[in-house]
């Protein structure tokens, strides 16, 4: 197993945070291209294949590593910014969006922590950044958002990104809750998750939301978000003169609406 590097860190902001690593001398944190904000005079930054967790199982490995990252739709490739300097250095990554910072202790939580596959924003290098399927077939073909997930695993400190406003929640054995998928932001590996039909196919037209949601049943923790990045960019799409399909967007009565208040 590879070695994790041990980093100190503080978390900046409110609705648009940032999270600032301090290196010791050879430390080391990976991150998804372009979640870098600032780094010191000192830090050098290395391109690698996977999440560069494999570089004791040589290039097969890395290769291997490369190539869950790429069915999650991730790049090829993340970024290792390593502290080669004489003291301690600051680096900072930004969230991506309106909402908050989560920093997971991997070594608390078991080891193990199943995210939605956009929400890493970057970890203490040695975690590994992989994939996690679910093992039954309505989840894979109904599951949108979360049908394949990413898999945190290790002993050191990865930071997750969850939009909006941050729900967390431990579910007693047997406790069950049913949510959308893209609300999902991060689970532990003891919590089942599977997708269930809505069963009326008139709620999924007129309410919006879609025919399939997300249940999750314990024992475990899991951490929600009130704001998908699916939720937002759709949001903002029908909001564009010429291309929004009006407030009811989610439900057959969108175009009837825009008809109605004179929009079309």
């Amino acid at each position: 197993m590879a070695r994790m590097d041990v980093i100190d860190y503080q978390i900046f902001g409110s609705e648009m945070q940032y999270v600032e690593i301090e290196l010791d001398p050879a430390e080391a944190a990976v991150a998804e291209a372009g979640g870098m904000m600032y780094m010191e005079n000192g830090i050098e930054m290395e391109t690698v294949f996977g999440d560069g967790s494999q570089q004791k199982s040589g290039f097969t490995g890395a290769l291997l590593g490369a190539g869950k990252r790429l069915l999650t739709g991730e790049s090829l490739f993340m970024t290792i910014f390593i502290n080669r300097g004489s003291g301690k250095k600051k680096i900072s990554f930004a969230a991506p969006y309106p909402g908050k910072i989560v920093p997971m202790d991997l070594k608390e939580l078991g080891g193990q922590m199943i995210c939605q596959k956009d929400a890493f924003l970057c970890a203490a290098k040695g975690v590994s950044v992989g994939i996690a399927f679910q093992k039954k077939l309505g989840v894979g073909l109904f599951g949108g958002e979360g049908f394949i997930m990413q898999k945190l695993e290790g002993d050191g400190l990865a930071f997750i990104h969850a939009g909006g406003t941050l729900a967390e929640k431990n579910l007693a054995p047997g406790e069950m809750i049913r949510v959308d998928t893209g609300c999902i932001v991060a689970l532990q590996p003891s919590v089942t998750y599977d997708i269930e039909y809505i069963g009326k196919i008139k709620s999924a037209l007129f309410s919006g939301e879609g025919f399939f949601y997300a249940t999750l049943q314990g024992p475990g923790k899991i951490w929600l978000q009130s704001l998908p990045l699916s939720r937002l960019a759709s949001r903002l799409y029908s909001a564009m003169p010429g291309i929004g399909r009006g407030r009811e967007e989610g439900s057959l009565l969108g175009g009837l609406g825009g008809l109605l208040d004179g929009d079309n």
